[in-house]
């Protein structure tokens, strides 16, 4: 349990930083798109070795499909949200609404049945989210809840292509494709700066891609190790990380609402997924 731990812990920090990277970056659009893309043609590298080896993976090619096409909103929005609002506001709001708007995907769609402990998970992270809320402009509010509702939705797609398919083989394929629409995307709406962006931000779009790959897997593996509810709840430790690094690194202002707002919507996302 101590090792998957660790793992969690680490992929928290891992998917926190990534983000910190996006948001530090000149044009964060170009900066999701070279971390997809360098992450997709990993993965594609990789498919195509495991091929080779030992026969094509058990993938559900439709709902990567779909699911890398719901990435061309996801880095538009995402970009959108951290070029309006501050990072120690953004990434809770993003991550807390987007768990919700998942739960509520399963409800819906996959006929997850909530527990009465889920739903005072619900409470708690709308909570904090409003906390938070009341704190910023609509126009801030608005970009990162848009967000959200991507997430939801792509979280719906991968739990049927994870449910149909071998998982680590359908996640390289989920990145390939998600490389695939958000370079054809970036081509129609900046393809004058991409080629010059990719190779000035070349070290920090690999460092993203490897950072989002790794945390990944360190899931993957503290998953084998330990319930699943108890990784998953540690890994959304990132909104409090992100809140902290907003305030030491990026030098933003009223921490003290935003650390407590995230702390209520970690503590929200942990009630959520073990009362799951």
């Amino acid at each position: 349990m101590l090792v998957a731990t660790v793992l969690a812990l680490c992929a928290a920090v891992l998917h926190a930083s990534w983000n910190l990277l996006v948001k530090q970056s000149e044009d964060r659009h170009l900066a999701l798109w070279g971390q997809f893309t360098i992450a997709g043609v990993a993965c594609g590298i990789g498919l195509i070795i495991w091929s080779a080896i030992d026969g094509p993976p058990d993938v559900a090619w439709q709902w990567a499909v779909v699911s890398g096409a719901m990435h061309v909103p996801y880095i538009v929005l995402l970009s959108r949200a951290y070029n309006r609002g501050d990072f120690s506001m953004s990434y809770p709001i993003v991550r807390g609404a987007g768990a919700l708007a998942g739960a509520l995907g399963g409800i819906l769609i996959l006929n997850d049945s909530p527990s009465a402990v889920s739903m005072i998970g619900v409470i708690l992270v709308i909570s904090g989210v409003l906390i938070l809320a009341r704190a910023g402009s609509w126009h801030v509010i608005s970009a990162a809840l848009a967000v959200s509702a991507t997430i939801g939705i792509y979280t719906v797609v991968d739990a049927h292509g994870a449910r149909e398919s071998q998982p680590i083989g359908y996640s390289m394929a989920l990145l390939v494709c998600a490389a695939f629409f958000t370079t054809a995307w970036t081509l129609g709406t900046k393809r004058g700066l991409m080629i010059a962006s990719l190779k000035r931000n070349a070290r920090t779009m690999s460092g993203a891609a490897l950072a989002s790959t790794i945390a990944y897997t360190l899931v993957l593996i503290a998953v084998r190790r330990a319930p699943v509810g108890y990784v998953a709840a540690l890994r959304e430790s990132s909104v409090v990380i992100a809140a902290f690094a907003g305030w030491k690194m990026l030098d933003e202002g009223d921490h003290r609402r935003r650390i407590a707002s995230a702390i209520i919507v970690f503590v929200g996302l942990v009630v959520l997924v073990a009362g799951g």
